[in-house]
């Protein structure tokens, strides 16, 4: 199968679909691949690295997308590379579709074969290709929030440990998933007073179990809620159900009763964001203040450190990536039960249920166009 790796085109993303070791592997395996040039530029992987690895490397996204039978890339297609996708063509990368209608639209209208990473399930009803990159933005939410706390971004001035006579910052994190439970190591380990809420008593056991009187953790309910936010400095949103648009847990009349100063940090903005105030931000301009409370709604925030985030993201899509191309996308989701949750628009057609509630559009069951 020929893949295809174009660069990526995000306001600041720096990642990339794949890494020379794995298009190696790719090769390995008999497959051809093509780089768009400069593609790898944002993990330190040159042109010629990619040459080393057996890879073709063609001087537009025009040339990949033209001869490609599988794209492979990290972030969502953008609007001129959803012009480019055609009938039958295989794309596999993120797409956190239910928020995102114009990108719905376009990727039925190509008739194209879209698989998700974030949808794509696991025997332990994990979510392996969402996990790795949950672990660096559950990190850097922790980094971001800091930094928002700081004076000078308008945040109340605030050292997220405190120092000695001075209590440190008071940090509340909604859902205890993967994306949480990383917020909570980062939090403990700058020593703030973190409250972790959840309303998943399995995972309320696992937290409480692995940090002790580190962190507190509490169940959440609607009056749970209400009062930890309000007392918060730094609220991280962490809240993810698989597909669909995230709830809005954190809502508009919360805000005028938080403290000036105060700071959110929106991790499901992906999915449409879990604070009613959320809109997407960038690297470029991350930040927004909005009825005090200092905002951080970055929607890609791995890309700002593109070679561990690449790395990590490839150690798990690769193995789907080779089953699709050794296989085919027909008999790879056949074949594997996990992988069939992935696909999220065929030939026209929205595979992916809770999608399709999101947008209305009508639900085909993946066996249906298998």
């Amino acid at each position: 199968m020929k893949i295809g790796i174009p660069k990526e085109i995000k306001n600041h993303e720096y990642r990339v679909g794949m890494t020379p070791e794995s298009v190696a592997e790719a090769v390995h395996h008999g497959h051809s691949v093509l780089v768009e040039t400069e593609a790898g530029l944002g993990i330190s992987a040159t042109d010629d690295d990619y040459r080393a690895a057996g890879a073709d490397v063609v001087d537009s996204a025009e040339a990949i997308f033209e001869r490609a039978e599988m794209i492979v890339k990290v972030k969502e297609p953008q609007a001129v590379e959803r012009a480019l996708l055609r009938e039958g063509q295989i794309l596999f990368t993120y797409l956190h579709l239910a928020p995102d209608p114009d990108q719905t639209r376009d990727l039925v209208d190509s008739g194209a074969v879209c698989i998700a990473y974030e949808t794509v399930t696991d025997s332990a009803g994990g979510l392996p290709l969402l996990k790795p990159m949950s672990q660096v933005a559950g990190r850097m939410s922790i980094q971001a929030g800091a930094a928002a706390l700081e004076k000078s971004h308008g945040g109340r001035g605030l050292l997220l440990g405190g120092v000695p006579g001075v209590a440190p910052a008071k940090v509340v994190i909604i859902g205890g998933g993967v994306v949480g439970f990383n917020a909570a190591q980062m939090a403990v380990g700058m020593h703030a007073d973190v409250t972790i809420l959840d309303r998943n008593p399995a995972a309320l056991e696992r937290l409480a179990n692995h940090f002790e009187a580190r962190a507190k953790v509490v169940f959440s309910m609607r009056r749970a809620l209400l009062d930890h936010v309000l007392q918060a400095d730094l609220v991280v949103g962490a809240v993810l159900i698989p597909g669909a648009r995230a709830p809005k847990l954190v809502t508009r009349s919360m805000l005028d009763q938080m403290p000036t100063g105060a700071a959110l940090v929106d991790v499901a903005i992906d999915q449409g964001g879990c604070f009613e105030t959320s809109r997407a931000t960038t690297h470029a301009d991350p930040t927004y203040i909005e009825q005090g409370v200092v905002h951080y709604c970055v929607a890609n925030m791995p890309g700002a450190v593109a070679r561990t985030s690449t790395y990590a993201l490839n150690n798990a899509t690769l193995p789907f990536t080779l089953k699709i191309a050794d296989l085919g996308w027909k008999t790879a989701l056949s074949d594997d039960p996990h992988l069939r949750k992935g696909l999220n628009v065929c030939d026209g057609q929205v595979t992916c249920e809770a999608v399709a509630q999101a947008l209305k559009y009508p639900f085909i069951p993946v066996e249906q166009v298998l």
